[in-house]
C-alpha cells in the first residue's frame, strides 16, 4: 500500500489501519508496534491518542492483543521514565499517561488479555508510575491497570509478588486528595500545562479543570481502594492492609459516589470484616465502629455493606464484647427492614442476630450494658407481640388502631400548642397501642417523634426514629418528612456527609412528589433543602482537610463561594419551623389522611404571611 500524498509520516499508523489486504495489515501493526518504541520521530502522541480511543470503544477487541500492544506500551512507559530528554519533546509527556490508560482498558474484561499483559512485562513500569516517578495523572492510570490485572485469579500471583504494590496503595488512597489537591487545584499558576488538556478534553476553563480535578482525584482513591480490595479477600494481606490509621480514614473514603465500580471505604471494611482475622482490628477502633453503624443508618446504596459488618462483629465472640454498645442500638433501629435489594427477610436476621448476642453476653464477662440489654429486650417483645396479634380478632385490632390515633392527635395537640416534651410522650404511648402490622402508622408515629427530639435538641433519639420510620415505610427508606428530620440531625451532630444524603434524598422525593401543591410549583425543590444542601457540600467538600491542611482555599465561580470555608449559617436553627410551612405546605408525604381537621383548616390559610413557630409546629406533624 502506497502512502497517501499528503501524510508527512513515514510507516504512519493511521495509513497501515487503511490497508485493504487483512495479511498485509497485520504484518505491518506487527512491525508498527515493535519499531514505535525505539523511534524518536515528532507526533507519535497521535497514534498513541488514537490507539487509547480504540482501547476505550473497543476493549475486548483481541487484534492488538495478538500483535503486541502490551509490549510496545510497557516498553513506551520505560522510554518515558528513562529519557526525560525524550519526554520533554514534543507532545511525548501525554505517551505515559496512554499507554498506562491502554494497558488498563484492554485488561478491564479479558482475563485472557490480562495473562498477555503480565506476559509482556507491564508490572514494572506500571509499579514505577504507582510510585510517583511521574505525576499524580500517570499514577491515576496505573493504579487502575494494576487494580485490573489483580482481580483475575490467574494474575493475581504477579501483583502479589511485588509487596510494595499494596504498601503504595494504601499510601496513594490516604493521600490521593492532598496530592491532586496541593499538585494542581491550589495553585492554577503552577498547574502543568498538560494535566489540563488530559482534564478537559479541549474543553479548557479554570473552573472545569478544578471539577474535573475533583472527580480524578476522587477516581484515583476509588481505583486505590479497589486494588487494596483484590488483596483484601486474601488473609495473609490483612496485617499490612489493617493498620489503625488507615482502617480510621476507610470510613470516611466515599469515592464511589463517582466511580459506582468501586468498593469504597465501606466496601473494603466490608471484605476486611468478612475474615476472622480482620475483625478484631476493626472492632478496637471505636471511631470505625461508629461510622459503621451511622452508614448502616443511612439510606444509601451500600447500606447492605456496613449491617454486614455490624453483624459479623456482633455474632463474632472474639469482637461482639467490644462492640455489642455501639452496634446493637443500630442494629434495633434497623430490626423491622423487610427486605434491602438482594437481601431478603434482612430485618429478621438482625432480630436472630440479636437475640444470639443477648443470650452469649449472658455467660460473658463482658456483660452488655442496661440500655443494650432493654433495647434487645424491646426488639424480642416486638416479635412476640406480633405472634400475639397474628391470634387477635380484627376487631380487636381496629379498636387499637383507633386508641393509637386518638392519643397521636393528642400528641399533636400538645405538638402545637408547645409542649413538645408532652407531644413526645403522647407519641410513645401510641407507638405501644398501634398494632404492629400497622407499619404505616407506626412509621408515622416514629416520625413525629424525631421532629419532637429534634425541638428538644436530642439529635441521637431524633435518628433512631426517623431510621426506625424509613425502614417501616414502603418503599424502604422513602418517606420524605423522615428524610429531612434525620438530615437536620446529622447536621446538629456536625455529621456533613450524613446530612447531605438524606437532604439529596429529601429532595428527589420533593422532585418526584404528586403532591398537588407541589405540582404548582414550577420549583418544587424547598429553599430550605437547598441551603442545607449547600452548607453541608461546603463541609462534605472533597479536598476540604487537604486545604485546611495546607493553610487555604481559592475561590470557585463568579459567585466567589468559597469551598471549605466557614459561612454563617444562624438563620438555620429555624429552618424546621418557619420556613419549612412556607416551603411546600403540608409537605412530601402520603399520609395526610392522619392529621386532623384543624390542621387542614389551618393550611389553607397560610398562603402568603409567614407563619407563627406554632403552626410551623402543626403543618410539619404527619
Amino acid at each position: 500500500m502506497e502512502k497517501p500524498a499528503d501524510c508527512p509520516y513515514p510507516g504512519c499508523f493511521f495509513c497501515v489501519m487503511k490497508e485493504d489486504n487483512p495479511s498485509k495489515r497485520r504484518a505491518s501493526i506487527l512491525k508498527y508496534f515493535r519499531e514505535l518504541p525505539s523511534q524518536d520521530d515528532d507526533g507519535q502522541v497521535l497514534p498513541i491518542s488514537g490507539l487509547w480511543n480504540t482501547a476505550m470503544a473497543h476493549p475486548n477487541d483481541p487484534e492488538f492483543i495478538e500483535l503486541g500492544i502490551f509490549e510496545c506500551m510497557s516498553a513506551l512507559i520505560w522510554k518515558g521514565l528513562k529519557n526525560r530528554r525524550w519526554l520533554s519533546h514534543d507532545q511525548n509527556i501525554y505517551i505515559p499517561y496512554y499507554a498506562a490508560h491502554i494497558i488498563g482498558s484492554y485488561t478491564m474484561n479479558m482475563e485472557e488479555f490480562a495473562e498477555r499483559a503480565v506476559h509482556a512485562g507491564v508490572i514494572q513500569p506500571l509499579i514505577e508510575l504507582l510510585r510517583g516517578r511521574l505525576t499524580w495523572v500517570e499514577q491515576r492510570v496505573a493504579v487502575r491497570a494494576l487494580g485490573h490485572l489483580a482481580t483475575y485469579p490467574s494474575t493475581f500471583a504477579a501483583i502479589a509478588s511485588h509487596a510494595e504494590i499494596l504498601e503504595l496503595s494504601i499510601q496513594l488512597a490516604m493521600s490521593s486528595l492532598e496530592i491532586v489537591y496541593s499538585h494542581f487545584y491550589q495553585y492554577v499558576d503552577r498547574r502543568l500545562s498538560y494535566h489540563c488538556d488530559l482534564l478537559t478534553r479541549g474543553m479548557g476553563g479554570v473552573e472545569m479543570e478544578s471539577r474535573k480535578a475533583e472527580e480524578w482525584a476522587s477516581q484515583l482513591q476509588c481505583w486505590a481502594l479497589q486494588l487494596i480490595n483484590c488483596f483484601a479477600f486474601k488473609a495473609d494481606f490483612l496485617p499490612t492492609i489493617c493498620n489503625t490509621e488507615f482502617l480510621v480514614k476507610l470510613t470516611g473514603m466515599w469515592g464511589g459516589l463517582v466511580n459506582e465500580n468501586s468498593p469504597a471505604g465501606i466496601g473494603l471494611l466490608r471484605t476486611i470484616c468478612h475474615h476472622k482475622a480482620g475483625r478484631g482490628p476493626v472492632a478496637s477502633c471505636p471511631d470505625i465502629v461508629e461510622a459503621l453503624c451511622n452508614i448502616a443508618r443511612s439510606s444509601d446504596d451500600w447500606q447492605y455493606m456496613a449491617i454486614d459488618c455490624l453483624l459479623w462483629l456482633l455474632q463474632d465472640p472474639n469482637t461482639s464484647h467490644k462492640v455489642a454498645n455501639k452496634a446493637v442500638p443500630a442494629l434495633v433501629d434497623l430490626s423491622e427492614i423487610t427486605s434491602l435489594g438482594d437481601y431478603k427477610k434482612l430485618g429478621e436476621s438482625i432480630v436472630n442476630a440479636l437475640e444470639e448476642c443477648m443470650q452469649s453476653q449472658s455467660t460473658s464477662c463482658n456483660p452488655l450494658d442496661g440500655q443494650t440489654k432493654e433495647l434487645i429486650e424491646e426488639v424480642l417483645s416486638s416479635r412476640q407481640r406480633m405472634k400475639r396479634e397474628k391470634g387477635m380478632p380484627k376487631e380487636d385490632l381496629h379498636i387499637k388502631q383507633a386508641a393509637a390515633l386518638v392519643v397521636k392527635l393528642e400528641g399533636n395537640s400538645l405538638f402545637s400548642s408547645g409542649n413538645i416534651s408532652g407531644a413526645a410522650s403522647k407519641y410513645s404511648e401510641a407507638i405501644a397501642l398501634c398494632p404492629m402490622r400497622s407499619k404505616r402508622e407506626r412509621a408515622v408515629l416514629y416520625s413525629n417523634r424525631s421532629q419532637c427530639f429534634l425541638l428538644l435538641q436530642q439529635p441521637l433519639a431524633a435518628i433512631s426514629d426517623a431510621t426506625r420510620a424509613l425502614c417501616l415505610h414502603s418503599p424502604i427508606n422513602r418517606h420524605a418528612k423522615s428524610l429531612w428530620r434525620r438530615a437536620q440531625a446529622y447536621d446538629m451532630l456536625g455529621l456533613a456527609k450524613e446530612s447531605l444524603l438524606d437532604a439529596i434524598l429529601f429532595i428527589n422525593e420533593c422532585s418526584q412528589s404528586s403532591d398537588p401543591d407541589l405540582s404548582m410549583r414550577q420549583n418544587k425543590v424547598p429553599d430550605y433543602a437547598e441551603r442545607l444542601v449547600k452548607k453541608q457540600m461546603r463541609a462534605a467538600w472533597l479536598f476540604r482537610e487537604a486545604a485546611m491542611k495546607h493553610g487555604g482555599v481559592r475561590c470557585e465561580g463568579e459567585s466567589h463561594n468559597v469551598y471549605g470555608q466557614e459561612t454563617d449559617d444562624s438563620e438555620w436553627e429555624t429552618v424546621s419551623e418557619s420556613d419549612i410551612a412556607n416551603d411546600g405546605g403540608r409537605g412530601m408525604d402520603d399520609d395526610d389522611d392522619n392529621d386532623d381537621d384543624e390542621d387542614e383548616a389551618e393550611d389553607e390559610g397560610i398562603k402568603g404571611d409567614k407563619p407563627s413557630r406554632r403552626s410551623a409546629r402543626r403543618r410539619f406533624l404527619s
